[in-house]
């Protein structure tokens, strides 16, 4: 298998929102002063090997349901979000069976590094007890079924308008949990407190491209939830809540002393938050968004002079907004988190 060509097929850009969440839990694990490191590293990376797996595995059963025409038409319509998704597939460079190759692979790396570290905390921990090493089986199984039925059939979460609310909780709490675990051989209710703002960020990204594609995923069939919910007016309330609610709940949790007072840092990030929201409501009004060059502050949008000659600018300024606010987040809480184990 030919690695960089499969982690460009399996959209390595996109491990953003598995990896930022799952160093923060590295970084909140070793600030605890009980993490193991050569656990974090496995878990860090059998992280990354799952999502790429899990998104391989998107595109095969997407492909398998032969989408292609729908998509095709939705560009044809000028509605230019859905384009090109598994070009490796559809320019006949890989077949279904190389693609479950590479699905196999990668999630075969993540299961044997994912029993390493359950070896490990086996042996230190046992298997029962509250903080047995049966964490590590039930969160690799619940990570397991709901990434294969994510897709796949007969559940098929995505078709549900289920599929954002999988990966955020994915890649919010069992995520956080499992790698913190990992690090740290227990569970405490700080990392599972953590979680919950991240999973909802990671969440956002996903909405915020089901919220500014509709016509497109009508166009192809496929029910999201932005769709489930239907009106602007609904859509609006939801990425309120899956935007600003991470903030409100660091707020909080300081204000009840919770937390230390030095997570307000945070806050930094925030005009990232207002911006996207303000593009969201600009967006349900029909109103343009030019941007000749994105403001630094926003966070990298790479290829932009690209995106612009390819009059996707609308869309990718948002997309990425979204999943800069999630970097952003868990960078922020997380160099708080080494400065205060420092100092």
């Amino acid at each position: 298998m030919k690695l960089k060509k499969w982690l460009d097929n399996g959209r390595a850009g996109a491990l953003v929102q598995s990896l930022m969440p799952a160093l923060l839990a590295v970084v909140v694990a070793f600030a605890s002063g009980q993490a193991v490191w050569w656990t974090a590293i496995l878990s860090v990376l059998g992280v990354a090997c799952a999502h790429l797996a899990m998104n391989l595995a998107d595109d095969y059963f997407d492909y398998k349901v032969d989408m292609k025409g729908d998509r095709d038409k939705v560009v044809r319509q000028g509605f230019r979000a859905m384009t090109a998704k598994y070009p490796y597939l559809t320019d006949g460079s890989e077949t279904l069976k190389t693609t479950a190759h590479a699905i196999a692979r990668f999630g075969a790396t993540a299961i044997a590094l994912g029993a390493l570290i359950f070896v490990y905390r086996f042996s230190e921990n046992g298997f029962t007890g509250p903080q047995g090493a049966w964490w590590i089986v039930a969160i690799v199984a619940a990570c397991a079924f709901l990434g294969f039925f994510y897709s796949g059939p007969p559940l098929k979460l995505a078709y549900r308008g289920l599929g954002e609310l999988v990966i955020g909780f994915i890649f919010g709490p069992l995520l956080m949990v499992g790698v913190y675990y990992a690090c740290c051989g227990r569970v405490d209710l700080n990392i599972v407190f953590i979680s919950i703002p991240v999973g909802l960020l990671v969440l956002n990204i996903l909405f915020t491209h089901s919220f500014i594609d509709m016509p497109g995923d009508a166009a192809s069939n496929k029910m999201t939830f932005a769709r489930l919910l239907k009106s602007n007016v609904a859509c609006l309330v939801a990425s309120a809540f899956f935007i600003f609610v991470p903030f409100a709940l660091i707020i909080l949790a300081v204000v009840l002393d919770y937390t230390h007072p030095a997570y307000l840092a945070v806050l930094i990030v925030l005009p990232r938050a207002i911006w996207l929201f303000r593009s969201l409501i600009l967006f349900t009004r029909g109103e343009q968004m030019e941007i000749e060059k994105p403001a630094k502050w926003l966070g990298p949008m790479p290829g932009w002079d690209q995106i612009r000659a390819a009059h996707i600018d609308w869309f990718l300024a948002r997309w990425f907004c979204a999943r800069n606010l999630l970097s952003g987040f868990c960078i922020v809480l997380g160099l708080v988190a080494i400065i205060l184990m420092i100092v």
